[in-house]
This record gives C-alpha cells, sequence and structure tokens, in this order.
C-alpha cells in the first residue's frame, strides 16, 4: 500500500502533531508516523513530566486550537527567581527576581502536564480530515527523487509526499538517513525530573537555582505540586535514582530547602542524560527537520520545547505562504528560508544555555563571584530585567505569524 500526502511527518511527540495541525489548517494534506501505540500516548496517569511554556507558545497553542483543552489544567508562571548556591549553604544575597506586573503581555508562561498537552494533541490531530495518524509504525528507509520522497515503514507500507518533516527526537532516523551530519557533546550531567507535593503553595513561582553540580529547577504545577527538573553529575545522579523514595528526598532536600513545608513524591521519577546535539543542517533535499532533531540543548532555561514551537511557526508559515504563490514547497529555495529564519536563532539559544551551564555549574570562587554581580547588576536595572523577561516570554526576535498570535 501506498498512501500520497503532501507532506509526511516522522515523530508524534509533541512538535510532530502541532506541525501537522497547524500545516492542515493552511489546506495541507499530513501524514503523522508515531512509533508509539496510541494507547501509550494517550495514558492519563500521573507522572509529574511538565513543560514550562512560554507565553508565545501558548499564542501558537491558541492558534492551532489546543489551548481551551489544556487550559484548565494549566499554572501561570507569575514570577520567577533566579539564585545561585551550594547545597546546605545560603543562597548569594545577589539574584534576579522577575514579575509578570512589570511586563504588559501578562504571565511570562505556563506549566502543563505532559500528558494534558500530549492528549490534547492527539485528538486533535485524530479529528482532523486533512491528517492521517499512522501509531505504531518505524519508519526503516526513506529515498528522495526529483518527484518527491517516499518512506518505507517496518509493517511493508510505503508513504509518498512532497515533503518529508524529521521531528523525531536527537537521534532522528530522519536526520541521520539523509546524511546530516550533528555536532554537540556531552555535559557528564543527569536530570533527575519527578514531581512533588507541599504544604505550602507556591504562588505561581518558577525557581531556579543553579549548583555547582548543576542546576534544580522548581516549577509550580496546578494545586501545592511543582515539576523538579535536577541536574546532577551523572554518577551522583544514578546513585540518588537507585534510592528509595525517602533516600531521594533526603538527598534533595538540601538544594530544595524548607521555603515549601514538608514535600513528598507524587508520580513517577525519570532520569534524562543531558548532552548537546545540533544537526549541522536543518534541511536537506525534500526534508525539513524541527525540534530535538534539529537541536537538543541543556534544559537549563527550559526552552526545548519552546523553541521547537518556534521551529513549527516558522516552517508552516514558510510552506504555506509557498503554496499561495504557487511554489514547489519542497524546493531547495523554500526550505532554505526556514533554515535561515530558524538558523540563527537557534545557535544564539544553543550558545546561551552551553555558556550559561558551564558558567554556573561549578563552584569556582571567581566565577561565582562574577555571576552573582552580574545577577544583582541586572535585577538592579528595570529596563534590563524587563528585557530579559521579554525574551523568556519568548516575545523577541523575528516572531512566526502563530506565535504572535496571528493567523498564517
Amino acid at each position: 500500500m501506498t498512501k500520497t500526502t503532501d507532506i509526511i511527518i516522522v515523530g508524534g511527540g509533541l512538535n510532530g502533531p502541532a506541525l501537522a495541525l497547524a500545516l492542515a489548517q493552511t489546506g495541507h494534506s499530513v501524514t503523522l508516523v508515531d512509533a508509539l501505540p496510541q494507547a501509550l500516548r494517550q495514558d492519563q496517569s500521573f507522572d509529574g513530566r511538565g513543560y514550562a511554556l512560554a507565553l508565545a507558545s501558548k499564542k501558537l497553542l491558541e492558534q492551532i486550537g489546543i489551548w481551551p483543552d489544556v487550559a484548565s489544567h494549566s499554572q501561570p508562571m507569575n514570577e520567577i527567581k533566579v539564585s545561585d548556591g551550594a547545597p546546605g549553604r545560603a543562597p548569594s544575597p545577589f539574584f534576579l527576581h522577575f514579575d509578570h506586573t512589570e511586563i504588559e503581555e501578562g504571565p511570562m508562561g505556563y506549566m502543563v502536564e505532559d500528558r494534558f498537552l500530549r492528549r490534547a494533541l492527539i485528538s486533535a490531530t485524530e479529528a482532523h480530515p486533512q491528517i492521517t495518524v499512522m501509531n505504531a509504525c518505524r519508519v526503516v528507509a526513506q529515498d528522495v527523487t526529483a518527484q518527491g520522497v517516499t518512506v518505507t515503514l517496518d509493517n511493508g507500507d510505503t508513504l509518498a509526499a512532497e515533503l518529508l518533516v524529521g521531528a523525531d527526537g536527537r537521534a532522528s532516523g530522519t536526520c541521520r538517513r539523509a546524511g546530516i551530519k550533528r555536532t554537540g557533546w556531552d555535559y557528564g550531567q543527569t536530570a533527575l525530573v519527578c514531581a512533588l507535593e507541599h504544604d505550602l503553595p507556591h504562588g505561581g513561582i518558577a525557581h531556579q537555582h543553579f549548583m555547582p553540580s548543576g542546576p534544580l529547577a522548581i516549577l509550580p504545577l496546578p494545586g501545592n505540586q511543582s515539576s523538579i527538573v535536577w541536574s546532577e553529575k551523572t554518577a551522583r545522579a544514578h546513585e540518588i535514582h537507585a534510592m528509595d523514595d525517602v533516600g531521594f528526598l533526603a538527598a534533595l532536600r538540601p538544594s530544595f530547602g524548607d521555603f515549601l513545608g514538608e514535600i513528598q513524591l507524587v508520580g513517577q521519577r525519570f532520569t534524562y542524560p543531558l548532552n548537546l546535539t545540533v544537526a549541522n543542517s536543518f534541511v536537506a533535499p525534500r526534508i525539513a527537520l524541527i525540534g530535538d532533531a534539529a537541536h537538543g540543548m541543556h534544559p537549563i532555561a527550559g526552552q526545548g520545547l519552546n523553541a521547537g514551537l518556534r521551529d513549527v511557526g516558522a516552517l508552516a508559515e514558510v510552506l504555506t505562504e509557498a503554496k499561495r504563490r504557487g511554489e514547489n514547497i519542497a524546493s531547495p529555495l523554500v526550505l532554505e528560508r526556514y533554515q535561515q529564519w530558524r538558523r540563527f536563532d537557534t545557535a544564539t539559544l544553543v550558545s546561551a544555555t552551553d555558556v550559561f551551564n558551564r558558567l554556573f555549574s561549578n563552584d569556582n570562587p571567581l566565577l561565582r563571584l562574577g555571576r552573582d554581580l552580574g545577577m544583582g547588576l541586572v535585577n538592579s536595572m528595570p529596563a534590563l530585567r524587563r528585557g530579559f523577561m521579554r525574551e523568556a516570554a519568548g516575545l523577541t526576535g523575528d516572531l512566526p505569524r502563530l506565535l504572535q498570535g496571528k493567523p498564517i
């Protein structure tokens, strides 16, 4: 069986379905290939995984019709507090404090659990007449010719399209089969991810504590719960992950502190090795990469998904405008417009996360003094502070229309 659509998207996580919806709404026919079974994707059990969605990302989700389904499960991030310290040691008196009342647009972002966002995207893609979803299928081969691109699935089916989009993560098979090399390195850190329930309300405040072994993010979820992304040296992270829940909390407490009262684990615990990996090109003949397939970065600023959704907005806009002009949507000129739009912004963000992680993930006294004075300086200058806040909210740069809250 060969099925033909305008575009094939490989990867059914979050970016792939978001792009499918954005494209389908402007008249493109899309086939979305997901390696995981639908039942696994639709699992509604709480596991504590969540995403810090910048305000611009929320606007995109509104435009593709997803936000109404997740809004009631979201937690606004009204403030962000950034501090520098070490376990068992008082934090530096120099810190950053971002308050959403200092910008006109509202909360800088929203926390949404993975299960709600994923389920909303699945429901919307399954219901859209322009989207064909193929679950529990893996792409085993892809072939590009002057006439189009064909992919072969592990069930023997073949799919044909004008354009193939890789949204299949850091180990992207689409990228590898296209012969695109990658640049990157391992940080020697592993993220411990979980959710906590605590006695005291978080007040919608997100915390980023920089520790010598890596940053600790405490991100507010609805109710008296928070999502934790705790970066540690890999060997130590494995030791901590092997502990029972009591031991895990005892290891976390010196870094976490007691500002939210008593804490207890809810849901599962996960670990993720931390590395940087960037595709040397975001495009190839009849192929484009988005999300982690194009750029996987350190979670230090929680910008991974937000960067992916910028890719979604940019690629959807480039392809839609090309279609309206009667261009071949897979032509090198069209795909190069997408690459030029996203390449510089991505390089800047990847470099910033890399530098910040290296600058803060150490206990060098001179570096500590320099970074603390730098945070204190930024915090004391309202105009500069608002600039950082708008950056965190995703409101700066050459934004795609969807991220401005406008239709394509």
